[in-house]
Order: structure tokens, then sequence, then C-alpha cells
């Protein structure tokens, strides 16, 4: 987490620079789709087949404004890239915008005094015609928007591969906990690990969120995530004791197998090596599977959803979101503001679906959507989503809150949960002061 001496020097650096960014700002609104030019600077951490997306969107804006042109800084680091984030902030990188997925980053940034307040080019631009409120929402802070989402993703959806599928003689995907974990006999039995659960990094949690909300609810989500009820209540519990029923009905493999291995690796062994059965994860898959693994959606692989739990909660998913956000102290905030309004065109929102990405512009061509997206978005659509929990947490205790879990992995037993969330306690404790 930005630490505070370093967070009000950022703050003060963004206040020095906000009222002139505000003046090209006003003058920008009634022109700025006719004469923007210049360098748009973007701060940006993508990287695989969503890099190339994202180069897609830099392309077809420029196409649109051709005086215009982008230009990159590129953060290559593994895992979690908040940290490559700030250290690039730190040492006095300059970007007109950057590209954010964690609603808890975006407030330290806020607090900061360092993104822009989009609500005035929200209300004054095509951005309110091509998104609804509830993305509005979702890009906003104490009634502010700070985030333009131009991509969301269906973080309860469980990628399999059709023929390992028939392989093991699975012909309908499990719509409930009961039937999914009896699956795993089948699975087993063709010589397949029921489930690839990435722990290396972060990608094991995805299974604990998904319980915790079909046990307690989005409601009960939000309140961990707020620090509103402790880590060590009851429903914390409870949703560690459910997600242990899976180990021990050995759905994984070794703890040491899952802590070897990452998001990409139980991607490849389910989606390439049809050595595992699901993996639960975020849509770029889906995009990967394609660019990279040259399977063909709906015929080599598909998607099914999180399996009812009957705790009265089954109607939640959890999602994430990919936004665009503007610095206070962009240099060229009219290109800024044309591009954001942009990214929620047909045009581009036709680019990120025929990336393999689902677009909440009411402007996309659904027809360019697979049926893998197809079947996620409805899914978020008719759902009660809630972000993943992960992104919402400060920086310090999503770091804990993987590394207790990791400990849970390999020691599922009621002292572990004990032991786990006294510690994931302690650190909240001390980060929402």
């Amino acid at each position: 987490m930005l630490n505070r001496s370093i967070s009000r020097t950022l703050g003060r650096r963004a206040l020095l620079v906000s009222a002139s960014a505000a003046v090209l700002f006003a003058a920008a609104l009634p022109s700025y789709a006719a004469d923007v030019s210049g360098d748009l600077v973007l701060l940006n951490w993508a990287a695989g087949s969503e890099e190339d997306m994202v180069k897609a969107l830099e392309e077809g804006f420029m196409k649109a404004y051709p005086n215009v042109h982008f230009k990159e800084i590129n953060l290559t680091t593994q895992g979690d890239q908040r940290g490559a984030i700030r250290a690039a902030l730190q040492s006095g990188e300059k970007a007109d915008i950057f590209i954010n997925t964690w609603p808890a980053f975006r407030k330290e940034l806020v607090d900061a005094g360092m993104l822009k307040d989009l609500t005035p080019l929200w209300n004054s631009s095509a951005i309110k015609d091509n998104l609804s409120d509830g993305w509005k929402n979702l890009g906003s802070l104490d009634g502010k928007v700070y985030g333009v989402t131009y991509t969301f993703g269906d973080r309860s959806a469980m990628f399999y591969r059709t023929e390992t599928m028939k392989k093991a003689g699975i012909d309908t995907q499990p719509a409930t906990w009961d039937a999914m974990v009896a699956d795993f006999g089948k699975l087993k039995a063709a010589n397949v690990t029921p489930l690839a659960i990435g722990a290396k990094v972060w990608s094991h949690t995805e299974w604990f969120e998904s319980i915790y909300e079909h046990l307690n609810g989005i409601d009960m989500a939000a309140k961990l995530a707020a620090h509103q009820i402790p880590w060590t209540d009851p429903s914390v519990k409870n949703a560690l004791k459910k997600y242990a029923e899976l180990i021990k009905a050995g759905c994984c493999g070794s703890a040491d197998s899952m802590l070897a291995m990452d998001w990409d690796n139980a991607s490849d062994a389910v989606l390439k090596a049809g050595t595992h059965g699901w993996q639960m994860i975020g849509m770029w898959v889906n995009d990967r599977a394609q660019t990279t693994d040259g399977l063909k959606q709906g015929v080599d692989y598909s998607i099914t959803q999180f399996p009812a739990m009957g705790a009265g909660h089954d109607d939640v998913t959890s999602v994430d979101t990919k936004e665009f956000s503007e610095f206070a102290s962009a240099a060229n905030a009219p290109a800024a503001d044309a591009f954001l309004t942009w990214i929620t065109t047909a045009d581009a929102a036709n680019i990120v679906a025929q990336h393999g990405l689902a677009s909440p512009s009411s402007k996309v061509d659904s027809s360019l959507y697979g049926p893998v997206i197809k079947y996620s978005s409805e899914a978020v659509n008719k759902a009660k989503p809630q972000f993943v929990l992960g992104d919402l947490l400060p920086g310090d205790l999503v770091d804990e809150y993987r590394v207790q879990l990791q400990k849970f992995l390999q020691d599922p037993s009621d002292a572990t949960i004990d032991a786990v969330t006294q510690a994931l306690e302690a650190k909240a404790a001390t980060e929402y002061q």
C-alpha cells in the first residue's frame, strides 16, 4: 500500500497540477472529439492476449483520432500488478491514463489525490448513453466516477475441456455442489485430477470467494471486504470448512502441486494437457484458449457456472472489471477524455468482443460473442454480482489473505482454520484504522 508519507507527497503533486488539468478539461469538453492531438501516455500492465487487445484498442482509437499517438509505460512484473504501479508512480513516471482492476487500489489513489473525477465527462459525453448506471456505480467512489469499465468477467465460471469430460463419462455439467463432488470419482477413475487450483500466487482464493458468496450472500461479502465483520466470524470459518471438503475429497492433488502451479499452468493442465477437470478463473482465459492454445470455444472447451449450494444465495456471482482511469496530473487531458469516451462506443466494444471478452457497452454487437462469452455475460447479467474479494482488500491485507489460504491448503484442519482466520483478523485490524 502507498505509505502515508508517499501518499501525501503524491497527493500534493497531483493537487498542484489538478487546477491546470481542470482548465484543459473544461476547455476540451465542447470540442474534444474533433481536435485532440499529441501523445497519450498509458501506464500499461496487460500481458499476453490481453495486451494484444489493448494494442488493438489503441490502434482503433488512433484510426478515429489520427492526430493522437499512444505511448506506453510498460510494467512487466508477475502476479498482482499494484506493487509495480505504485513503484512506477513513486519513481516519478508520468502518464495520462492507466488500466485498473482493483476497487481498493482505486480508493487508495483517490485518497492520495491522484485520480481525476470523471463525473463531468460521463454526464457530458456519449458515455452515459453507452454504459448503464450500474457500470457507472461500479466505477464510482463516494458518488464520483473514477473509472470507465471496458470489459468484465464472470469469476464464478469453471472452464473445462469437452474431451476430458467425455473421457470421464460426464455428460452433464454438475448443477449442485454434491453433484460436482460426486463427479470427482468419475474424473479420478479416468486418471484426471478434478480441479486445477493454482496456489503459487493468488488464484487459489477464487474458490474461497465463490463458496463464501454462495453460503452467505453478497451483502456479507461486502461487509467482510470493508471489515464490518471480523475474519474470525463464523461465516468465514464455515466457508473454509466447505472448501476443506473439496481437499479432503481429493479434488486437487497434493498441496505441493497446488503451490507450484500458477493460474496459467492450471489453465494448461485443464485446456491443453487434459490432466485436470475444471479451473475457476477469469474470462481472459477464454481469449488465451483461442489465441495461444488454438482451441475453439463451445467445441474444444466450455464453461459451467459454480454449482448451487442450497443456502439461499445461489443467485450470486463473483465478477471482475477492467477500467481506464485518468490521472489528475494528465498532461494530455483532452486526448484522455476522448479515449475514455471512445472505449464505450461500438467500434471499441466490438474490438473487445472480437478478442473473446465481454464489453459492458450497450452498443456492442453481441453476435460477435462466442458461446463461452455469451454464457458468461448472461450469467453475470442475471445474477447479483460482487467484486472479487481480493480486489476489494487493501494491499497488505490481500497479501496476507493469499498466504494464509496457502497455509490452509497445506492443512485444511479446524485448528488451521482457527489460526488462519485469527492471522487475517490481526492484519485487518492494522489496515482499516
